[in-house]
């Protein structure tokens, strides 16, 4: 997996964590300064208006999604058996190669090897809360998990902001800063980060564990793993409908710019940087995994569905605060699946719940999209823009109803 040698096995838990989640912040913010920018760039390289751009968006998150779903499994197992942090290292060369198209990228195919090769290598995300599991104890995960969140949204505090104003000179220097950030992330890593996975707890690879199939049938062994699986879909099939419609849908409702769409997206940056990182130890542990869940998916529903109805900019901000604070349901249902597998199984299982988040990710964004062509035409009878936020607001509701069917008491198997 790599050329470098496995650091030792971080002997202290703090420094290690605190490395990692440094890691996880600017990998999140080479990524939030591009989101701004994207659509537009669409839109030039491929010489159509909004509503057609919507569909490239579509198939730009849908080819990354595709990778995800193939490749993360196999990611997941590769770092139960090698260790964590060549994985990593990996991944984290995925996305500066990526970032280094979009810089060079003479046309929308380009963007899609680009996408392509962040997909397959995108597993930064899932090996740091692997890692993170590694080095915390059980009773502490969802409070772990929560800052692995809350770092992953400071990185869009800054990241949306920046790019919007960097793009507001030029719409490739976003991607050059995003290459430059991420090469600096590759040696960070690669000379501070130690391995977290001790050799005793290594296991071998299983293709039989380690393909997308495989991964999807282990979560899918149990009612509760099935149940909860679904939720996790549910969060990510809503969210596929918010990336790709977003930034479109403030253009033509709100006469939105690259700038004004960055700072929307930074403050829902820093409601969920708040909420992950100050709220969820709080509240996971006075709640409960199960109930602090369901407020989580509850209070997302209702932010979905202002944002389908934000004519105004009062009522955008709403949607966003709620979706802030619905933020709580990641990391219960994080902890929830973590605590029950084993050492060397927190890789795979962090797989599994990357490869359900791919699949979604493929029909989530495809479909936001045609539902969002179909309504953004102001010719058409039924205009309404906000349609693909409605289609969140039903996916939150369905993920209320898994985790209240959830077996009370019962503990789910290793």
């Amino acid at each position: 997996m790599s050329v470098l040698p496995d650091r030792p096995v971080a002997p202290a838990r703090s420094a290690s964590i605190g490395l990692v989640l440094a890691t996880v912040a600017l990998d999140a913010l080479g990524f939030g300064i591009v989101v701004p920018i994207v659509p537009t760039l669409v839109m030039q390289l491929a010489h159509v208006p909004a509503a057609k751009a919507s569909i490239w968006m579509g198939g730009l998150l849908a080819a990354f999604s595709i990778m995800q779903f193939l490749c993360a499994p196999l990611l997941g197992g590769l770092s139960d058996r090698f260790g964590r942090r060549p994985v990593l290292l990996a991944a984290l060369t995925g996305m500066a190669l990526n970032y280094l198209l979009l810089v060079w990228a003479p046309s929308v195919g380009w963007l899609f090897v680009g996408r392509i090769i962040a997909g397959a290598t995108a597993a930064s995300y899932s090996t740091a809360t692997a890692y993170i599991a590694d080095v915390t104890p059980p009773e502490r995960r969802a409070q772990r998990f929560g800052l692995v969140g809350a770092m992953f949204g400071l990185g869009f505090v800054v990241g949306p902001a920046l790019g919007g104003l960097l793009g507001s000179y030029g719409l490739r220097l976003p991607f050059l800063l995003s290459a430059i950030l991420a090469g600096i992330n590759v040696a960070y890593a690669a000379l501070i980060l130690p391995e977290s996975l001790a050799p005793a707890a290594r296991r071998p690879l299983s293709w039989a564990r380690s393909n997308p199939i495989g991964s999807l049938r282990a979560l899918g062994a149990d009612a509760d793993y099935r149940r909860l699986a679904l939720a996790w879909c549910c969060s990510w099939f809503a969210l596929g409908a918010l990336q790709s419609a977003f930034v479109l849908a403030n253009d033509l409702r709100l006469g939105f710019t690259a700038l004004q769409n960055g700072l929307a997206l930074t403050v829902m940056g820093v409601g969920s940087a708040a909420v992950q990182g100050l709220l969820v130890r709080r509240i996971v542990p006075a709640l409960g995994e199960r109930r602090a869940a369901m407020i989580g998916f509850s209070l997302t529903s209702c932010a979905y569905l202002s944002l389908a109805l934000a004519w105004s900019v009062p009522v955008l901000l709403l949607g966003l605060v709620l979706q802030s604070f619905g933020a709580i349901s990641g990391p219960a249902i994080q902890s929830l699946l973590s605590n029950k597998a084993g050492p060397g199984e927190q890789g795979q299982l962090q797989g599994a719940l990357a490869s359900v988040q791919g699949l979604t990710a493929i029909v989530a964004p495809l479909a936001g999209s045609f539902i969002f062509s179909l309504f953004a035409n102001p010719e058409r009878p039924a205009y309404f823009p906000g349609a693909p936020f409605l289609m969140g607001t039903v996916a939150c509701l369905v993920a209320v109803g898994a985790i209240v069917s959830l077996r009370r008491g019962a503990r789910l198997p290793a």
